[in-house]
């Protein structure tokens, strides 16, 4: 290639202010009539040229081939309803086209394939921009994305060189149904409803404008509960949570005949649920050194309402005092154990003992009570072993305990059973000792020195005294739990007596466990979240668990058998789980593991569309063609020409080549130039001298 270029010796402005001063003397030479005016005008053309310094640029190019992009998505979405075999076989026809099209080497072919990144979803054009950044701008033709349009990166690339092209995978008739939540709070009080507000939605050609549709609301894994929406409305349900602790909401919607995927007909909702306040009932009996012990632990709460009461005067007791003189507030039983006892909480009867005060007919209500769900404590020294023991009132029907009559009156370091160590109640509880424990296993913490010998009759003993007598028995009765602590003195732990010992700590997961809350379950399946794995947790008091059952969001099962990390604790993981909800099950237990999105992004609109790509199609000259339409024509077209049109679409060919040699003559050498100059100057004179 030959071209003519200029280097000028002096800076053009002043070039141009000498070509003025040379045209302004031509020009008074020719107003006096000087007929040598064309020779002085050729002498200073001659020196102008002079010192544009022009020049003779022969350049030996070689061309380069020019270099398509083919961006193909293989996402979770473009793999439904056959859109996998669409790719394959757009595919196989694109590279035998672009073979064809760069017969001779004209194009070369990069080729990139982009799988979803989880809750990123699918960046395919930041693949894009990746493929392109270290690539010759000038030289790349053109792009070509397969894929279904739903990209999540929109922004990614704000310009490209040359033209862009979209081939859609799917349908124009696709259509698809998915659950939104909207609106769900973080956290929510139990047993009050909270508001849900979610929309069960019809994307793309769906068939049909409106209708409704069933949709199941569950719980934790319990049997959902159905509701008729309609569709394409946001609308509001109302949802209680029965236990604090996380809840894991499942709703979802029956798949439909003809929708693209199920995958989004669910979604998972986490509502954290906190107790509004603990209501208890403390019943005392006589006074005695540690009293004080329940009252200050549940005053300590300020999620606690506490109703203490304290029986300091039996009936029998008749020394004429007038009853307004002895107490300010009048006990009201009837209205504490027979109205109102429902809306407790816990029931404690801390040394208590039958002096008259409650008739048969409330501890029968108690009894109720505890079998429909409530919560019940003994907590008893001597009393429990007398002829007015509770034992001997129709609580006798619910007590897991019956005592012996004796009461055994000596120093012994309260134990843990074998059942104990596995219980989360006392699981561990050597570890809040003030001292490690001993080399023949006793705890680190201080004596007790008064217990009643009782026989169990049910539930599980988790504390021993002497002779391995059970110490602290619990049971579950009806829906209902209830605990028995054989010892009145808990309170020389908090008195530090040899060293004290962790008393506010078992006496916190002893309420807690009778309240119910869930950390404190000691039958519970867990499945969490972990690293891109679920982490699968069993609690149990048995020896052994069987392998649990695992349930992946595709339908997958599979058995994971588990290992046993501490007593009564077993654990397994599942290493790169699958994003979705995952079901766990073993033996009669239950439970839910969301791993990353409960519906992923890349279902969230699975309808293949043009609309997100389309604009940058547009701007790049481009076009957005369907693959169910068939394969567009591949042709190359000139750069800046429009590049798509009725059944074809264009690559731009840029005309790229690589540089191999330059040489350069000058048109005008100094000594050539000023030799000519002064010619014609000579001959000017000559002229005009005549």
């Amino acid at each position: 290639m030959q071209a003519v270029t200029f280097s000028p010796v002096l800076p053009l402005p002043l070039i141009a202010v000498l070509a003025a001063v040379a045209l302004v003397g031509v020009g008074l030479a020719l107003w006096r009539g000087l007929t040598g005016w064309w020779l002085r005008g050729l002498a200073a053309l001659v020196l102008l040229a002079a010192l544009a310094g022009p020049s003779l640029r022969r350049e030996d190019r070689t061309p380069v081939a020019n270099i398509a992009v083919v961006v193909v998505d293989d996402s979770a979405s473009n793999r439904i309803d056959g859109r996998d075999a669409q790719v394959a076989e757009a595919l196989a026809e694109l590279e035998a086209r672009l073979d064809r099209l760069g017969e001779g080497g004209g194009l070369e072919v990069h080729t990139v394939h982009v799988a979803d990144r989880g809750e990123d979803g699918t960046l395919l054009l930041t693949a894009l921009a990746e493929a392109t950044a270290e690539l010759p701008a000038d030289r790349i033709a053109g792009a070509i994305l397969v894929t279904d349009g739903q990209v999540h990166d929109p922004d990614a690339v704000a310009g490209f060189p040359a033209p862009v092209q979209v081939l859609l995978t799917g349908s124009a008739a696709d259509w698809d149904r998915h659950v939104v939540v909207e609106t769900a709070p973080a956290f929510a009080i139990v047993d009050e409803a909270v508001s849900l507000v979610l929309r069960v939605e019809d994307l793309g050609a769906a068939p049909g404008g409106g209708g409704f549709a069933p949709i199941a609301i569950s719980l934790d894994g319990t049997e959902p509960v159905r509701f008729d929406v309609p569709l394409n409305r946001s609308v509001t349900l109302p949802v209680t949570l029965r236990r604090g602790g996380v809840n894991v909401l499942q709703i979802s919607t029956p798949a439909v005949a003809g929708e693209l995927t199920d995958r989004n007909n669910q979604a998972i909702v986490s509502i954290n649920g906190v107790r509004d306040r603990l209501r208890v009932l403390l019943v005392s009996g006589e006074p005695y050194p540690g009293e004080r012990t329940w009252r200050n632990l549940l005053k300590s709460d300020s999620g606690v309402d506490l109703v203490h009461f304290t029986i300091l005067r039996p009936p029998e007791k008749q020394d004429f005092v007038p009853v307004f003189e002895l107490s300010l507030i009048a006990f009201p039983t009837q209205e504490l154990f027979m109205e109102k006892v429902d809306e407790f909480d816990l029931i404690i009867f801390d040394r208590y003992k039958r002096r008259g005060i409650l008739p048969n007919t409330y501890f029968e209500n108690i009894a109720r009570y505890v079998r429909d769900g409530g919560a019940l404590l003994v907590a008893s020294g001597e009393d429990l072993a007398g002829a007015e023991s509770l034992f001997r009132s129709p609580l006798r029907e619910i007590l897991p305990v019956a005592p012996t009559g004796r009461v055994i009156e000596e120093g012994f370091v309260p134990g843990i059973s074998q059942v104990g160590h596995r219980h989360p109640v006392t699981a561990g509880l050597e570890e809040h000792a003030p001292r490690p424990v001993a080399a023949d296993g006793t705890p680190g913490w201080g004596r007790w020195f008064r217990m009643v010998e009782v026989e169990p009759e049910g539930g599980e003993a988790l504390m021993t005294g002497p002779e391995g007598r059970p110490l602290l028995v619990l049971a579950r009765e009806g829906e209902g739990r209830i605990a028995v602590l054989g010892s009145d003195q808990a309170w020389l732990w908090s008195r530090g007596y040899e060293g004290g010992g962790p008393q506010l700590e078992l006496l916190r997961r002893l309420a807690h466990w009778l309240m119910q809350e869930p950390e404190l379950e000691e039958e519970v399946l867990r499945g969490t979240s972990d690293a891109g794995g679920v982490l699968i947790e069993r609690r149990t008091l048995a020896d052994g668990v069987p392998p649990v059952t695992a349930t992946s969001p595709s339908g997958a099962v599979s058995e994971l058998a588990l290992t046993e990390v501490s007593p009564g604790r077993w654990q397994g993981r599942i290493e790169a789980a699958e994003n979705g909800v995952w079901r766990l099950a073993n033996g009669d237990r239950s439970a839910v593991a969301v791993v990353g999105p409960s519906a992923p992004k890349e279902f969230a609109d699975p309808v293949s569309t043009g609309d997100v790509l389309g604009p940058l199609a547009a701007a790049t000259s481009g076009g957005v063609k369907r693959l169910e339409e068939g394969m567009p024509d591949l042709r190359l077209v000139r750069e800046g020409r429009v590049a798509a049109g009725r059944g074809w679409i264009g690559l731009a060919d840029r005309e790229a080549y690589q540089l191999r040699d330059i040489r350069q003559v000058d048109l005008a050498p100094g000594w050539l130039s000023l030799l000519l100059a002064a010619g014609l100057a000579f001959a000017a004179w000559r002229v005009e001298g005549r």
